[in-house]
């Protein structure tokens, strides 16, 4: 997803249609609430690995005195981000290409940076966290969410391995899978002094009655059809017999009448 200068971190799933489906479906309700009560209607946010722009416009719309800079390192999402932007009448707001190791703004440019599901991508998280704080103004804050585990009910042997291909992938690439458990650390060695870090957490929960459908076909599709495939099969660790195999139960599972399928996210907010 972001370069660091001299060296590529590879975002492991790619930005085919099936990945972007899940990315859209992220909203500052269900994907920045713990932010949202630090956010005031002057502020000035920078919204780094920024995709396809859903999660930026709405914050764009909680600062209608300030403004939002979404920032990414794909050119054709940060294109989606600006259509999508604009569909939603959306003004005070930008999109700019760029990597999270080296942000091409002055010290002390923001009142807020706000990052989702980036750190677990990236072989440095402590490097990326002292990068935002750069940019963030004396009292100003760092607000990261980053997944920290699956969790799901009836246990399905399928759906645990689909959880250690997905661990192994984010190994091999180099990035650091579950980067959400590790956000106190990250913050002190960026720099946060302890009574400056609030870490909290909360689960994107998919269930029977709610949106465990949709999670589950996103997901047949991806393990088959996004960069994931060729990725799971790059670790050995599986085959494209056995990937065929969890798309068929995350199928199943979507149907299960007391299935539960929890992401739990940490969050961190660190203020400078």
């Amino acid at each position: 997803m972001f370069a660091e200068p001299g060296k590529e971190t590879k975002y492991a799933h790619g930005h085919d249609g099936t990945v972007l489906k899940s990315h859209l479906w992220r909203t500052v309700e269900n994907s920045a609430a713990f932010f949202v009560p630090y956010i005031t209607p002057a502020m000035k946010i920078l919204d780094v690995g920024c995709g396809p722009g859903n999660i930026t416009t709405g914050l764009a719309a909680l600062v209608p005195e300030g403004s939002v800079t979404g920032m990414d390192i794909v050119e054709d999402v940060l294109a989606q981000a600006r259509e999508y932007a604009s569909s939603k009448g959306q003004t005070n707001l930008a999109f700019v290409f760029g990597s999270v190791f080296k942000l091409d703004f002055e010290d002390n440019t923001f009142d807020a940076v706000y990052a989702h599901q980036v750190l677990q991508h990236l072989h440095d998280p402590t490097a990326a966290l002292k990068e935002m704080r750069r940019v963030v103004k004396p009292g100003g804050i760092v607000a990261v969410r980053d997944m920290t585990h699956f969790l799901h009910y009836p246990e399905t042997h399928e759906l645990d391995r689909f959880r250690q291909i997905f661990w192994k992938i984010s190994d091999d690439l180099g990035a650091t899978p579950g980067a959400g458990s590790m956000l106190q650390k990250f913050a002190r060695e960026a720099g946060f002094g302890v009574g400056n870090i609030t870490v909290t957490a909360s689960p994107w929960c998919f269930t029977a009655y709610g949106d465990l459908k949709w999670w589950c076909e996103m997901w047949a599709d991806r393990v088959l059809s996004s960069d994931f495939e060729k990725d799971a099969l790059a670790t050995g660790l599986t085959t494209e017999a056995e990937l065929i195999q969890i798309s068929t139960a995350f199928t199943d599972f979507a149907e299960n009448q007391d299935g539960w399928y929890t992401v739990l996210n940490g969050e961190l907010v660190g203020r400078k």
